[in-house]
């Protein structure tokens, strides 16, 4: 597709917006990025577009359409703001920024979506790639880390024998015509963002557009042990690679004794054992079969999906441990933002554990989590805006041995008041961060300083 003298209107000067405003203008088009934000409010963001030397519209959200051929909003852009039917009346095309990285990309997508998992996944099938030898690219929705890179760098920069392995979040999907990976995976569907989107069935109808243009020469991997994902594999049109853990498939990705084996077009592969898996948890045995069949179905040998597995480091901010200080295990589990992913979590978890909980809720069903604070949980401590409305779950539930403080600093110290050696402290927040932090990874961040403070006062 040629993008040389084209007019696009970028909307939403973060991270993927600064992302398409640079690689359009490589490409030749002339781009205007728009942000409702004031310059001292968009900070930094504002200074990196001047850098890139594009124009700049800031602090309205009137958005003059008069000689543009194509919008992009940013993935955080509501659907429903005005100049979306504005554009649609004009005839202009409004696309996201991942449709418009596959219309550019010369090398296959892997794209990996579900409620929870994701960037485990995608970094996880980004290695095993990698260990295959691939010219690999991780991108997308993920950052873990250094890995941050929007898939629109990633499709310019990757040659057609590579391959990009992408996260990608529902927003992003809201806005595709044509975006048709090579390799896609929904890992599972639960209650999100409930604060965005009218219903579970709405928010489930995103997830699976991810397929929605795939043909039988392309591949769709899903969870068929989730009642959602499973419900809308019999209306796909890729190769079915369905994965479980608790039962055996005929086709796709499964479980037998130690064993998880990935079987495509009859020919069966043994890719790891449990012993291999490094990781916390049996939702994770779920990432690896989901990312294994993946990579697969893209020619990956089953010898680098154990090399990666056995080498894989937890991902920052998802189940990593931080320290041990007094015989006790510190984990911070900050990106945990929603029930379902809470649960798993404290699940995952056989040690006595304190729990550190609470944020902003996303009008979520935390009833499940009382009951599981019932099942594994030593203590909760609560922080947060919305800490009345877990603590209410967990006495319905009969739990009743909760703290509350005022900062997550104090709450790593309560909780090192109660903990004993053999305990683990993991901080679980189960909702979102932006009461509190800036971000998940700003909370993390701070968790991690929290524990550094309390080994530093034992040396």
């Amino acid at each position: 597709m040629d993008f040389k003298d084209k007019s696009i209107a970028v909307i939403g000067m973060a991270r993927t917006g600064l992302a398409v405003a640079e690689v359009m203008t490589e490409l030749g088009a002339r781009v205007v990025l728009w942000d409702k934000k004031s310059e001292s409010e968009l900070g930094d963001a504002l200074d990196s577009a001047r850098r890139i030397g594009v124009e700049t519209r800031v602090g309205t959200n009137d958005i003059d359409l008069t000689r543009v051929d194509l919008v992009v909003p940013s993935p955080g852009v509501p659907r429903g703001m005005a100049v979306f039917a504005e554009a649609k009346k004009r005839g202009i095309e409004v696309i996201s920024e991942i449709e418009l990285a596959y219309r550019l990309s010369k090398a296959p997508i892997i794209a990996i979506t579900g409620t929870n998992g994701k960037t485990t996944t995608t970094v996880l099938a980004g290695r095993i790639m990698q260990a295959d030898g691939r010219e690999t690219y991780i991108a997308g929705n993920v950052v873990a880390g250094d890995i941050r890179l929007p898939l629109i760098v990633a499709a310019h920069k990757a040659s057609a024998n590579g391959v990009i392995v992408a996260e990608i979040s529902t927003f992003q999907l809201e806005w595709i015509s044509t975006f048709k990976p090579k390799a896609a995976a929904l890992l599972n569907i639960g209650t999100d963002h409930m604060d965005r989107h009218a219903s579970i069935e709405e928010y489930a109808g995103l997830k699976a557009r991810i397929f929605e243009n795939q043909t039988p020469d392309d591949f769709a991997v899903i969870n068929m042990e989730n009642p959602f994902t499973a419900s809308i594999a019999p209306k796909l049109k890729g190769h079915l690679l369905p994965f479980a853990r608790k039962s055996e498939v005929s086709e796709g990705g499964f479980v037998r004794g130690d064993e998880l084996v990935v079987r495509i077009n009859g020919v069966e592969s043994v890719v790891c054992t449990r012993s291999d898996i490094p990781l916390r948890g049996e939702h994770n045995v779920e990432n690896i079969l989901a990312a294994a069949c993946a990579c697969l179905a893209l020619g990956a040998r089953p010898e680098s999906v154990a090399k990666a597995v056995r080498e894989f480091k937890p991902v920052e901010h998802r189940l990593e441990p931080v320290g041990v200080v007094d015989g006790v295990e510190y984990i911070n589990n900050s990106m945990c933002t929603n029930v379902e992913a809470a649960v798993r979590s404290v699940e995952a978890i056989s040690e006595p554990q304190i729990v550190i909980a609470g944020g902003k809720d996303k009008g979520l069903d935390y009833k499940p989590l009382g009951e599981a604070f019932k099942r594994k949980a030593k203590h909760v401590v609560l922080i947060g805006v919305d800490a009345d409305i877990l603590e209410s779950a967990a006495r319905s539930a009969g739990f009743e041995d909760i703290s509350r403080a005022g900062s997550l600093q104090d709450a790593v110290k309560i909780a090192h008041t109660l903990a004993v050696p053999g305990d683990v402290v993991v901080l679980t927040p189960s909702c979102a961060s932006f009461d509190m932090f800036t971000s998940f990874e700003d909370r993390g961040q701070t968790f991690k300083r929290a524990v550094k403070a309390l080994a530093d006062r034992r040396v």
